[in-house]
């Protein structure tokens, strides 16, 4: 794997910006692929053994994507909308799951590594790419059971939406007594087409 700033430098520029996010995913992507076995995830020989969850849409998440090459696309990237500067990183090879946070006491703490820094953005930028791992995450070994429908390569499964016919793949219909329906039909959907009026053909 690249040094610790090449991979930032990278990372910051096909994200847009440095920040203090982008050092926190580059470390943590860093960190999480030593602990599965993983020096180059990005190479062609590593790639199809990685899974990583990313658990907030975040600066964070687009440098772990960075470091470790896994994409939406792909399948190896999986977003978890769980609102916590988390990532788990799993060898599907092995087995081998390791879960990483972000301390809410390390940005308390940067200033202790950036003296004489008074902005707090740039405390948290430079104390953070110095910070001892055990301070700026909490880790833990995990294990993750990966369906065969979450699996990376071609898409396996698929259904029909018994109320708006759309096809669904893998494994996001949704049961609602015998009825197969997409999320949209079972729960409503997050948009309103236009030409629907005050109504939608994606309401329960």
């Amino acid at each position: 794997m690249e040094s610790f700033e090449t991979l930032l430098e990278g990372s910051a520029k096909a994200h847009g910006h440095l920040c203090a996010g982008q050092v926190i995913g580059v470390r943590m992507a860093m960190r999480g692929c030593e602990l599965i076995g993983l020096d180059n995830p990005s190479d062609i020989s590593q790639i199809k053994k990685l899974i990583v969850y990313v658990e907030i849409d975040r600066c964070a998440t687009d440098a772990i994507g960075y470091v470790t090459g896994a994409k939406l696309g792909r399948r190896s990237l999986k977003f978890v909308d769980n609102g916590i500067m988390a990532a788990t990183f799993v060898n599907l090879e092995t087995g081998t799951a390791w879960r990483l946070v972000s301390t809410e006491s390390s940005r308390d703490k940067a200033a202790e590594f950036a003296p004489g820094i008074t902005d707090v953005s740039e405390q948290q930028l430079v104390g953070y790419k110095i910070m001892p791992d055990d301070l700026l995450f909490d880790i833990m070994p995990v294990r993750v059971d990966v369906p065969i429908h979450d699996m990376p390569g071609p898409s396996r499964f698929k259904a029909q939406c018994d109320s708006c016919g759309i096809i669904v793949r893998d494994k996001r219909e949704v049961l609602v007594g015998s009825r197969i329906l997409c999320r949209a039909c079972a729960c409503g959907a997050y948009y309103r087409p236009l030409d629907s009026g005050s109504g939608c053909r994606h309401t329960p």
